[in-house]
């Protein structure tokens, strides 16, 4: 079924309390994708794709590869993420402000199709404040396993991409195409949500990071994050 989540980034980090998220191993993956521009496993520090990489790491054309090609455009060659980072520091109010991962000319090089595959951002101003707002499109998402990891990825991506623009972050929109619940998870699932939510916590993002290119994952943390006791050894399917 499809849902659609709506979260204010102003008013709260959205990190899931019931249990507790990897922020760092989050931002870590966010960054192999999105800044490295990485297919490959050893760019990684964590074990989440070891599954799907070849014997030399590499996840084929996907995620990492497909942000990282460069297209012409009339103001020069850009891949996908300089291209967001021009638009808003040149053109804030676009509404051509996007990128996408879903290329169907190389699936069959990808060796997983990617789940969240499309993220567009767009700008307004309040006060005189540029607000940067973003939509997250995924195809398919297993519920318990990568939800809240997606959901603080893409808010900290928000952040990130706000402060070196010199906006502030505001609206994230999650809308998963194909949320799921796999059977062998409905136990884990009843048990967490008999769980009481806990006060979000608050994110930091070192100031003095202008360029997206500087930022590391120490430069990211969480303040006053408490959460229920972490559930573990969740199964995973495809």
């Amino acid at each position: 079924f499809c849902v659609v989540n709506r979260y204010d980034l102003r008013k709260e980090f959205p990190a899931l309390t019931l249990r507790k998220t990897n922020l760092k191993n989050c931002v870590d993956e966010l960054l192999w994708i999105w800044q490295k521009k990485s297919n490959n496993i050893h760019d990684l520090r964590s074990h989440i794709w070891d599954s799907w990489a070849d014997e030399e790491g590499s996840i084929g054309t996907a995620y990492g590869y497909q942000l990282g090609v460069k297209h012409q455009y009339k103001e020069g060659m850009f891949d996908q993420v300089d291209r967001v980072l021009y638009d808003l520091k040149h053109n804030p109010f676009s509404r051509r402000i996007m990128t996408s991962l879903y290329n169907h000319h190389d699936l069959h090089s990808m060796a997983l199709y990617p789940c969240a595959y499309s993220m567009t951002f767009n700008v307004t101003q309040e006060d005189g404040q540029l607000v940067l707002n973003g939509i997250l499109n995924q195809r398919s998402q297993d519920v318990l396993t990568a939800n809240n990891w997606n959901v603080c990825q893409y808010a900290v991506l928000l952040h990130m991409l706000a402060q070196v623009s010199g906006m502030v972050a505001g609206e994230f929109v999650h809308v998963i195409a194909d949320a799921h619940i796999y059977d062998r998870h409905v136990d884990l699932i009843k048990e967490m949500i008999t769980r009481e939510p806990l006060p979000a916590p608050k994110l930091h993002i070192n100031p003095e990071v202008k360029d997206f290119y500087d930022f590391t994952v120490e430069d990211v943390w969480l303040e006053d994050y408490e959460t229920h006791p972490q559930i573990k050894n969740i199964p995973v399917a495809i």
